[in-house]
């Protein structure tokens, strides 16, 4: 085995540093018994109960996560269709025009995406609030899922399929009992993407939320313009947490399909 050179060492060393130290640091200070977020007091788990009696972050919260479980399951399935048209569609009339408008949200500014959107919904009469929350959200995370999946269909070995078409398979049951196993860690990457860019969202949902459905990002944002709480803190560790165990499952789930499609 080739032994990594020193510089190697002492870059990669710098690099976690970076990226990991203000996080430790973040979680470290969430146990922290003073109301000043950068003085040491004593170890507490104070701020997290007082979290779980802040109804404004807990409405707010259960607003997100209801966002994002909604905008992923469709972001999922339109740029997992997508992906299929461009992989499988063949040279078809206006390929280019679809290609570019189904990739366009990825490089155009968030602000330009949110701005277009609030436009759009005021000129349809549409009430904001969470509906269009969800649909701005899936409608910029849908072409991350679009990436992904093509990019697994594009190494895609189409002879499994046409084995299942002479077995006597329906195109349906081929897609479904050969084709979904094989594609489903890049869906379930897709769809872990796109439900975590709707969690961080921020621009976007500013434009396109109403009075009664702040996401988790705006509210955070208000409050640590009037200053930086603790609880925020804590906030802000439980949030690392269960992102945490959210990629322990994701690699089981993966590791477990990557392995029954092997097993097909």
């Amino acid at each position: 085995m080739k032994r990594m050179s020193p510089f190697n060492v002492v870059s990669l060393t710098v690099g976690f540093a970076f990226l990991y130290l203000p996080i430790l640091l973040l979680v470290i200070y969430s146990f922290n018994a003073s109301q000043l977020v950068t003085v040491w007091a004593g170890f507490s788990t104070r701020w997290y109960g007082e979290l779980l009696q802040n109804e404004a972050f807990l409405d707010a919260a259960w607003v997100t996560l209801k966002v994002g479980l909604l905008s992923s399951v469709v972001a999922t399935m339109l740029g997992t269709m997508a992906a299929f048209a461009l992989a499988r569609g063949g040279r078809f009339r206006g390929r280019t025009l679809f290609s570019g408008m189904v990739y366009a949200p990825i490089v155009m500014p968030e602000i330009i995406t949110g701005l277009s959107l609030l436009l759009l919904f005021i000129s349809l009469g549409v009430p904001r609030g969470v509906f269009t929350v969800v649909l701005a959200h899936a409608t910029f995370s849908m072409c991350f899922v679009c990436v992904v999946v093509s990019a697994r269909l594009s190494t895609f070995d189409r002879s499994l399929e046409e084995a299942a078409l002479d077995l006597g398979c329906t195109p349906w049951d081929a897609f479904r009992s050969v084709t979904l196993p094989i594609i489903a860690p890049a869906v379930i990457a897709g769809w872990l993407l796109a439900f975590t860019l709707s969690l961080d969202d921020l621009v976007i949902a500013s434009f396109t939320t109403g009075p009664s459905a702040t996401t988790l990002p705006i509210k955070v944002y208000s409050s640590i313009r009037l200053g930086v709480s603790p609880e925020i803190n804590a906030l802000s560790t439980l949030i690392i947490g269960l992102v945490t165990v959210g990629i322990l499952v994701a690699s089981v789930v993966n590791k477990g399909a990557l392995l029954g499609a092997r097993n097909t």
